[in-house]
């Protein structure tokens, strides 16, 4: 026998939500198989088979929040997956064909003889006993009540034609009174729809249980607003030389570098050279200390199924325009697959976050704690600017806003930080120098 364990998924995850099995009960497996999608705050990670034979039980079902290390599942390997009663000559996974019901041996004139040949009583609250692992899987996926559907094998084994037969109304289901269908079980899935309660026919509403990941956003994002003193200051930033060198330099670096030159590569080198300047930014708050973080990981904000990730770009001050570049794309890619990994989370020193690419116009991005500062793009917008007392121009701009915490970094502060981010980026090649 082999316990299906919960396998360790970082020092920081303790426990995380059955997302889906990919088996099911009877089902024969080989070693390496997926047996279900885990789902953490973080990441969602596949659980495998670690030893071949077949599936004998699940013990924790869709939805059900389950501890590191927990036993939640059963495979019963080696000789003992083959010798099931009433399957010793059928290989792993399959079922001995249940015997036709003319095929059934005549009854008994003997009382004697006839208790002989009657089936044992199943154990008491155990109406699959005497159930093939095919027979529970379909009676579940039928709503069948196993101890309703009468069997025509000799020692009471009920088999999946018994099953199918009862469940389509056929002759196993006319041998007695069919039971009363219980109520149907909502379904334990995260993401699986609830009734409707609205009282109004005409206004119908639908419920859905929010997703792990989901939750956990609400829980720190509320956090963040509580725990911190979050200040937003604003700043807008001319795009224009940015446009002229991505206009001039695309093709040439698409193709060095096999990657598109986009705004993000900027943002990053642009940010860095302001931590450099304004070091409490870079920083975070541990109890009555400030930790001044003396490297430059930075989280990427990035749209994912199940909600907000923000995976990290590593010693970004080190890396290229095209390095960053890659590695951003790299991530954006993998958290769309939902393949990040938790080292692809963790440790970040500040965050940006695009907005624009949404359209958004202007918005005052949450901090992702422990950071004590988030930087927000949004969209270029082609706006009239005053270029000297007697010029107008229209020229593509963009909000930027960095939300901070007040706590430790002070207003004078923040302001000038978010200028140092914008005359970076209004002298493109001063990046070079800066970060």
């Amino acid at each position: 026998m082999s316990d299906i364990k919960v396998p360790e998924m970082g020092e920081s995850v303790t426990e995380g939500t059955i997302l889906r099995w990919t088996v099911a009960e009877g089902d024969a497996v080989q070693q390496g198989d997926v047996l279900l999608e885990l789902e953490t705050d973080k990441v969602n990670l596949e659980v495998s088979a670690e030893s071949s034979g077949l599936l004998e039980s699940l013990l924790r079902q869709e939805g059900d929040t389950v501890q590191v290390g927990e036993v939640i599942g059963r495979i019963r390997t080696g000789d003992a997956a083959s010798s099931t009663t009433g399957t010793a000559s059928a290989p792993i996974g399959e079922e001995k064909a249940a015997p036709a019901p003319e095929a059934a041996p005549s009854l008994p004139s003997s009382p004697k003889a006839a208790e002989a040949v009657s089936p044992p009583p199943a154990e008491s609250g155990d109406t699959s006993a005497k159930a093939s692992p095919a027979a529970r899987k379909l009676a579940r996926e039928r709503g069948v009540e196993l101890g309703s559907v009468p069997s025509a094998d000799p020692i009471g084994r009920v088999y999946s034609g018994d099953v199918k037969s009862f469940a389509d109304g056929g002759p196993a289901a006319q041998t007695q009174p069919a039971p009363q269908q219980p109520a149907a079980k909502p379904s334990a899935s995260p993401k699986a729809a609830q009734p409707a309660t609205s009282s109004d026919p005409l206004k119908p509403v639908e419920r859905q249980r929010m997703s792990r990941r989901r939750q956990t956003i609400a829980t720190r994002l509320v956090e963040a607003q509580h725990n911190a003193a979050m200040l937003t200051t604003f700043n807008e930033v001319d795009m224009t030389a940015i446009l002229d060198v991505r206009k001039r330099r695309k093709d040439k670096f698409k193709e060095k570098f096999d990657v598109n030159l986009g705004f993000m590569s900027f943002f990053t080198k642009a940010v860095v050279g302001a931590l450099k300047a304004f070091p409490a930014v870079n920083a975070e708050i541990d109890g009555d200390e400030v930790v001044y973080k003396k490297f430059y990981d930075i989280g990427i904000a990035v749209s994912a199924k199940e909600g907000l990730v923000v995976p990290v770009v590593r010693d970004a001050d080190r890396l290229g325009f095209a390095e960053i570049e890659k590695s951003i794309a790299g991530l954006a890619t993998k958290a769309r697959d939902n393949q990040l990994a938790l080292s692809d989370l963790q440790g970040g020193t500040f965050t940006i976050t695009n907005g624009g690419v949404f359209g958004s116009l202007l918005s005052t991005p949450i901090l992702n704690a422990p950071q004590v500062g988030i930087l927000g793009m949004h969209k270029i917008q082609l706006r009239p600017v005053a270029i000297d007392a007697e010029r107008m121009e229209n020229r593509p701009m963009m909000y930027v806003a960095l939300s901070y915490d007040h706590r430790i970094i002070d207003g004078s502060e923040a302001v000038r930080f978010l200028v140092k981010v914008k005359e970076l980026l209004e002298d493109p090649e001063s990046l070079l120098i800066e970060s």
